[in-house]
């Protein structure tokens, strides 16, 4: 349905929800995981697509900061799927 040339909202919406991959991990969940190569533990802040070239990612807030050969991380990494599991409670 088009109201004055724009897709209405619940269009939006379906369109998404029906191309965009579902988030396996919620705000708030704990994970492990690592980052290039750097084991860490952190909380999920977001579980999202920016692009279809990244692909999906997730959000982590660091428990404590991480330290690469290029640089210093203090509070957030953006990684892959792959790249994390969920904190063993």
């Amino acid at each position: 349905m088009y109201l004055h040339g724009h897709q209405t909202m619940s269009n939006l919406t379906e369109y998404f929800a029906r191309t965009l991959p579902k988030p396996k991990y919620q705000f708030g969940d704990r994970v492990e995981g690592r980052y290039k190569g750097v084991p860490f533990v952190g909380t999920v802040g977001t579980d999202n697509v920016r692009n279809e070239i990244e692909g999906p990612m997730v959000c982590v807030h660091l428990d404590l900061p991480l330290k690469t050969k290029d640089s210093v991380h203090m509070t957030v990494v953006r990684v892959q799927y792959k790249d994390i599991k969920g904190l063993r409670q």
